[in-house]
Order: structure tokens, then C-alpha cells, then sequence
């Protein structure tokens, strides 16, 4: 099975919200399954993008402090996260590099671009906006939210440890250049 299979069934099996379906046809009018996750870090080629969502909700699922969501949160939160590098990227030569026609923020346009095809829960969208967690610019640049939002959903920090889990194992995999 490929990743782009595997990523299709587990989020049409899971996520039976209305919208789902429409949100699925959309990521197909997409690089998504094709992209890269990164420029230069993890999941740097073809199709990283879409094994580093997979990736993620292998250990979204078995995280603990996700245990009290069920698993179509889960599902959602752990394959849309990175929604917001759909299109985002280009090759030049052997390198991709970053053109983004909405320059919105990071989780910010992830739920952003999930929400024009399927509702999310409160804390479905906190999780995704801070999945980031301190590495997010605004928290860089002195926003309290992300502590805020810690506080008030356990999904948040678990979906970025669910994130930096996968991306340091994807660091250990990938070689220098990026290449599997």
C-alpha cells in the first residue's frame, strides 16, 4: 500500500464528519501526496510530506495524553496539521524552496485551509493552530497563547510531541541531501 493509500483509507475510514469527503477531493487538486515536508530538514523529497503526516498519527495514536479524544480527532489532527504545506513549495534543480501564495502563519492556515471543507472541533483547531508549539513565530515573538491553550486542551501538546517524535525519527532516517 502506498503512503498516499494508507493516508486516504485512514482518513475516509476515521473521519465521518460532513465535509470530509470534499476535503479529501481537495488534497487530490493538491501537491499534498507529492510534496516534500520541509526545504532542507525532515521529510526533504517527494512525497515526505504526506509520510510525515502518516508518521505523526502513528505516535498521535499511542500518545497518552490523547487517550480522552477519540480517534477521528485524532485522525484529523494528526493528517491535517501540515494542510498548510499543500502548494507551498518548489523545485528548483534538486532543491525545493518555499513560494506561499497565503502567507497566513503555519497552523493558522492549516485550519484555515481544513474549515473551507470540513468543521473542526474547538480543540481539534487549537491542536492544529499550536502544533508547533514554541517553535510557532508568534509564540516567538512573545505571544501567551500557546500556554493558554496548553492549559486548556491536552491535544495541543500532544500533537507536537506527536509532531517533533516524528520529525526527529524522520531526521534519523533521512541521509544528508534529504533523499530516502
Amino acid at each position: 500500500m502506498t503512503s498516499k493509500e494508507r493516508f486516504r483509507e485512514l482518513f475516509l475510514s476515521q473521519v465521518t464528519r460532513p465535509g470530509a469527503g470534499m476535503l479529501m477531493d481537495w488534497l487530490e487538486t493538491t501537491d499534498f501526496f507529492e510534496a516534500p515536508a520541509s526545504t532542507k530538514h525532515h521529510g526533504a523529497y517527494p512525497g515526505g510530506l504526506v509520510n510525515h503526516s502518516l508518521m505523526v498519527y502513528d505516535y498521535l495514536i499511542i500518545n497518552p495524553h490523547a487517550a480522552g479524544y477519540g480517534m477521528e480527532t485524532r485522525t484529523v489532527c494528526a493528517l491535517l496539521h501540515d494542510v498548510c504545506k499543500a502548494n507551498y513549495y518548489v523545485k528548483d534543480g534538486t532543491r525545493y524552496s518555499v513560494k506561499d501564495s497565503l502567507p497566513m502563519g503555519h497552523g493558522e492556515k492549516s485550519v484555515y485551509l481544513v474549515m473551507k471543507h470540513m468543521d473542526l472541533t474547538d480543540e481539534e483547531a487549537l491542536a492544529i493552530r499550536w502544533h508547533m508549539g514554541a517553535y510557532d513565530d508568534a509564540f516567538k515573538g512573545g505571544s501567551c497563547a500557546l500556554g493558554a491553550a496548553q492549559d486548556k486542551c491536552p491535544l495541543v501538546l500532544a500533537l507536537h510531541h506527536a509532531d517533533m517524535l516524528a520529525t526527529q525519527e524522520e531526521k534519523r532516517r533521512t541521509p544528508a541531501g534529504g533523499l530516502l
